[in-house]
């Protein structure tokens, strides 16, 4: 194979090979050999005629095409790599033409990984919050502790607001009952909100065994049927029940904590609360220096590895949604549209994403980044361990080299985080009004490998609120 021309425009190139003529015999001796059980020549059994009768009957061309396919990968590859070039995406061959001595010339087609143009990437400003604990945020942690050791007691007297009352309920609309209106032995609190306006507050005053109606109109948004309609729901109780939440106190910290006083006990959650905030900033800080660092970033990125970033992140929210039980196709109704018009919505950010990863593997380039034979041991140990694999079995499962490329990329991300400058978030929005939406998770690609492999659940997503 010779290659005769390469020319690159952008991101996009052009190659034109000459393949000769025993490179081309070999594809049309496997198109052949592929194709001949299907073929039928009188005298010849299904699948025994030989190569030139078939030519001879059909014409000299009728394995070009196929033998071509056979050819390209390998003729493709070379074509490429000849260059130095990375391809992406799915190529094409726009011309094929075969010579009287079977030599063969191809014009092929690519899209390339898009040169890039760094930006400012170090000493970039960005804002970046205090971390900070109200006491209100404290307080509202201890309740929910006593919360959950709060007993439920029946008593005999009206119902509260807070009380718990148990409850027969059937809905009817213009007198006919409507599918899903009824349950028996229904706990609802009181206050909390969960049914439609005006349900709960006409069951204030209701004691154990009383029987009412409720009048109620469904909210205009509720869903089409009953949207906005009057209803009546016949309501029969059978309990009253309140909550006594324990005093909060040195005994409910000893009951609940590892603490003797309530005192310490708000110490450490407010200790714990302030951490976990303090990660978040990090996390959110340094994904703004990278979005930074990719924004200040030129490269003409093909339009295929924005929808190969897209897909991938698809099946990601695919697969979260399906740890709860749900699917995409449903999430994308329930906002009130279809997987087409989900994934145009979800394009900017993933096209974002990808300038991050494209930014990134350009600075582990520019800087020189290596990762130490020491540094990919540990990767996998740590990987072997949050999985609880035998270590071997995820060297196998994990390339090297795969891995090594993404803790690269860490170092890269952690490069542009330690180098940029906090500032106010006040000062810094009046500058860039523009603020940080993405968080970036360079070890997706690696883990999700050992994941596929492991019997431990991943980490549950956020849950789906199906009310939105």
């Amino acid at each position: 194979m010779n290659v005769k021309s390469a020319t690159r425009e952008n991101s996009s190139a052009k190659i034109v090979v000459q393949i000769d003529s025993a490179k081309f015999e070999e594809g049309l001796n496997k198109a052949y050999l592929k194709n001949r059980k299907y073929i039928t020549l009188p005298g010849f059994r299904k699948g025994k005629a030989p190569r030139k009768m078939i030519e001879a009957m059909y014409g000299a061309e009728v394995f070009y095409e196929d033998a071509v396919n056979e050819i390209f990968p390998d003729v493709y590859q070379q074509a490429v790599l000849d260059q130095g070039w990375k391809a992406v995406g799915q190529p094409s061959v726009s011309a094929v033409d075969v010579k009287d001595d079977k030599s063969v010339e191809m014009t092929i087609e690519t899209a390339l990984y898009p040169e890039v143009t760094l930006g400012q990437y170090k000493g970039l400003e960005i804002p970046k919050e205090e971390a900070s604990v109200t006491d209100e945020e404290v307080e509202s942690e201890v309740d929910r502790k006593a919360n959950e050791v709060a007993r439920i007691t029946t008593v005999d007297r009206p119902a509260q607001d807070g009380d718990t009352v148990e409850i027969d309920f059937e809905g009817f609309v213009d007198g006919v009952a409507f599918e899903g209106g009824k349950a028996e032995n229904y706990d609802l609190k009181l206050g909390s909100n969960s049914f439609i306006p005006g349900f709960e507050s006409q069951l204030v005053g209701v004691s154990a065994g009383d029987e009412k109606d409720i009048n109620v109109t469904f909210p205009e948004d509720y869903k089409k049927d009953l949207a906005g309609k009057p209803a009546v729901f016949k309501i029969k109780v059978h309990e009253v029940k309140q909550t006594e939440i324990p005093e909060k106190d040195d005994e409910f910290a000893k009951d609940v904590s590892e603490f003797d006083t309530i005192a310490d006990m708000r110490a450490d959650i407010r200790a714990k609360l302030l951490k976990e905030r303090q990660e978040g900033i990090d996390r959110a800080f340094e994904n703004a220096a990278i979005e930074a660092a990719a924004k200040n970033m030129t490269a003409d990125i093909p339009t295929c590895m924005i929808d190969e970033q897209v897909e991938k992140e698809m099946e990601r929210f695919d697969y979260q949604l399906r740890q709860q039980g749900a699917s995409l196709q449903a999430y994308a109704q329930m906002l009130g549209g279809n997987l087409d018009g989900f994934k145009s919505s979800i394009r900017p950010s993933a096209e974002q994403q990808l300038r991050a990863n494209i930014t990134l593997n350009a600075i582990v380039d520019e800087e020189k980044i290596e990762v130490s034979d020491e540094e990919l041991e540990k990767e996998y140990k740590k990987l072997a361990e949050t999985y609880q694999m035998d270590l071997e079995k995820v060297k196998q499962l994990i390339d090297a080299e795969e891995l090594k490329g993404d803790l690269a990329v860490r170092k890269a991300a952690k490069l542009v985080s330690d180098s940029a400058v906090a500032v106010a978030p006040k000062a810094a929005e009046e500058e860039k009004p523009a603020k940080p939406k993405r968080t970036r998770k360079t070890t997706k690609k690696t883990e999700a490998k050992a994941e596929e492999k492991s019997e431990e659940k991943p980490e549950e997503p956020a849950e789906v609120k199906t009310e939105e």
